[in-house]
């Protein structure tokens, strides 16, 4: 069954050691046979990417998993490599990684291929890669996640459905260059070609909410008249506050997201206010892990089960609307405003994955 991952963890903006031994083999991931040992382990952590509340409850999500297998002793240390940083920081992250003896690396990658070359320098010394969040192209490299073109469509198809053909929006998104940023933003516009909907102009925001929030506020200065703003998670709350200061929250439809602090300024709107929030959940790292531990400990892939052959792409969570808002909410709503919607496949789930 799907765990739910509550829990938070304050993120070091450097290397930390959450516990000593490694064991690597001279084969290339994926294979997990090929690397099994009796542990216990060491798993290494490059996040590149601090400034949201998504990626501290991916971390936290993590370390909560990590403890059960410390727990039973096959972890040994889970060594995380967390900061704001470029490619070139996080490729150095992850050489740290290697240079510390890790058995397998689950990263939150910067990009879609300026990594491989690393990637490929730890599946060279049989390292298990995994990479969450967002897809890489090297192929030795084993990709954990939602489908982020899915991701996109899913609400840019209910936008384009509530603007109708001939409106025109602005769109918020999140780092240019980033691998969920550009597989998103190419899928949502098809969908806006195909609809008839006329993308006036985009903005960066950062996946951060005041970024969001200031962006929207200059897109509403220049485009007063806009019928949608579609814009990606970790803005939402940011937009909609720009908004409802300039009034315009019953007027302008815009795509949301799944986390509580946009979810509970929605649940103070009058009666009419629709959006939706796709579920993106901080958990795929967590999932990750339990792969990962079961791979080192002799299982393997099942490649049945792989698209493209490294891609283990999870099903996308329901999405908040407007029809299931009141139930969605009466669940989550104890939660801080931080907390983003989440899932966790267990270690017994990953099972699907594997042979």
């Amino acid at each position: 069954m799907r765990q739910r991952a509550l829990g938070f963890a304050a993120l070091a903006t450097a290397t930390l050691v959450v516990a000593g031994c490694s064991t690597v083999s001279n084969e290339p991931a994926p294979s997990g046979s090929d690397a099994a040992a009796a542990g216990p382990f060491t798993i290494g952590i490059s996040n590149g990417f601090v400034g949201s509340e998504y990626r501290t409850q991916m971390v936290a999500d993590i370390e909560e998993a990590a403890a059960e297998y410390q727990e039973a002793g096959t972890l040994e240390e889970l060594v995380l490599e967390n900061a704001d940083t470029d490619v070139n920081g996080q490729i150095q992250q992850v050489r740290n990684l290697i240079n510390a003896g890790v058995d397998a690396i689950i990263a939150d990658p910067n990009s879609g291929s300026a990594l491989d070359q690393v990637f490929q320098e730890a599946t060279d010394q049989g390292i298990l890669v995994f990479a969450i969040d967002q897809a890489v192209t090297a192929e030795s490299v084993i990709n954990v996640g939602i489908d982020q073109e899915l991701w996109a469509e899913t609400s840019a198809e209910w936008l384009a459905e509530k603007v109708g053909d001939g409106g025109s929006i602005v769109a918020v998104n999140g780092i240019s260059g980033h691998p969920a940023n550009e597989a998103r933003w190419g899928a949502a516009q098809a969908v806006f070609e195909e609809a008839g909907i006329e993308v006036l102009t985009t903005a960066d925001g950062g996946w951060d909410q005041a970024t969001g929030q200031q962006e929207m506020g200059n897109l509403l200065a220049t485009y007063p008249d806009i019928d949608g703003v579609w814009t990606q998670d970790g803005m939402a709350l940011g937009v909609l506050q720009a908004l409802i200061a300039a009034e315009k929250q019953d007027e302008i439809v815009m795509s949301g997201e799944a986390r509580n602090g946009f979810l509970r300024l929605w649940s103070e709107q009058a009666d009419g206010f629709e959006s939706i929030g796709v579920v993106n959940p901080p958990g795929t790292g967590a999932t990750a892990l339990h792969i990962a531990m079961a791979m080192l400990q002799g299982a393997e892939l099942d490649e049945s089960q792989l698209q493209d052959g490294h891609n283990i792409v999870l099903e996308l969570e329901e999405a908040v609307t407007a029809e299931n808002f009141d139930e969605i909410w009466g669940e989550v709503e104890s939660q801080p405003d931080t907390y983003v919607l989440d899932s966790v496949l267990s270690a017994e789930d990953v099972q699907q994955f594997l042979q």
